[in-house]
């Protein structure tokens, strides 16, 4: 809308730099190109298609306080829209991801860390219910947010034990290898392993496959 122009194009005035890390980090932008729908209404949440993400007027008010979410939908290009699901029971790897690249921005502006964010909401989810499951939340819990914020804490965990450089390798060859089709969090674990070239099935298996909340690693000495 006319009315919302002004603050809608400061708003997004980051995204090419958005796009331009996003792509340093998880590989080439997956689709043709990317179109962003922003309505006179508020919406209570924004909502990406492929290719798309669309916005209420609520979400981009010229301030910034919305960055988050613009790189989260953006993120979803890669995570959801291109390498998509073979079930909802592993929605993390949609959200998981798509959350640690809220955490990848904050980063790259300067802002907190990524492992600032993972210790700030680790100990946010110490405080909660130790009852889902990661790999398989339930229909009722699949847009919980522990699940998005254990999902990332999943991704930063794997950071710490592998390094930075096999960590972008993984996530490179993970949206390489299942562009435009479906996987599973076994072919994720299967490829992870296969890239770092190590067994990481005890760290998989604390964060994915049991419901007490695991403490993150140390840092590898992998650069």
């Amino acid at each position: 809308p006319v009315a919302l122009a002004a603050r809608v194009q400061a708003d997004l005035a980051t995204l090419p730099t958005m796009m331009a890390l996003f792509e340093r980090c998880f590989g080439p932008y997956p689709m043709g190109r990317y179109d962003l729908v922003v309505t006179a209404d508020d919406l209570e949440i924004p909502l990406e298609a492929q290719g798309m993400a669309v916005f209420g007027a609520n979400h981009l008010d010229g301030n910034g306080s919305s960055e988050r979410l613009v790189a989260h939908e953006l993120a979803h290009q890669w995570f959801g829209n291109s390498v998509g699901l073979v079930t909802w029971q592993d929605i993390w790897l949609n959200e998981g991801f798509c959350c640690y690249a809220e955490w990848l921005w904050s980063e790259e502006t300067g802002r907190l860390t990524c492992h600032q964010l993972a210790k700030q909401h680790r100990a946010i989810l110490a405080r909660l219910p130790q009852d889902l499951l990661l790999a398989n939340p339930g229909p009722d819990h699949m847009f919980d947010d522990r699940v998005y914020k254990r999902g990332a804490l999943t991704l930063h965990a794997l950071r710490r034990v592998v390094g930075d450089d096999q960590f972008f390798t993984i996530l490179r060859t993970w949206t390489t290898a299942k562009r435009h089709a479906t996987a599973t969090t076994e072919d994720f674990v299967s490829l992870a392993e296969d890239v770092a070239g190590q067994d990481l099935g005890s760290l998989f298996t604390a964060w994915l496959h049991r419901t007490e909340l695991p403490k993150l690693p140390s840092k590898s000495t992998r650069h």
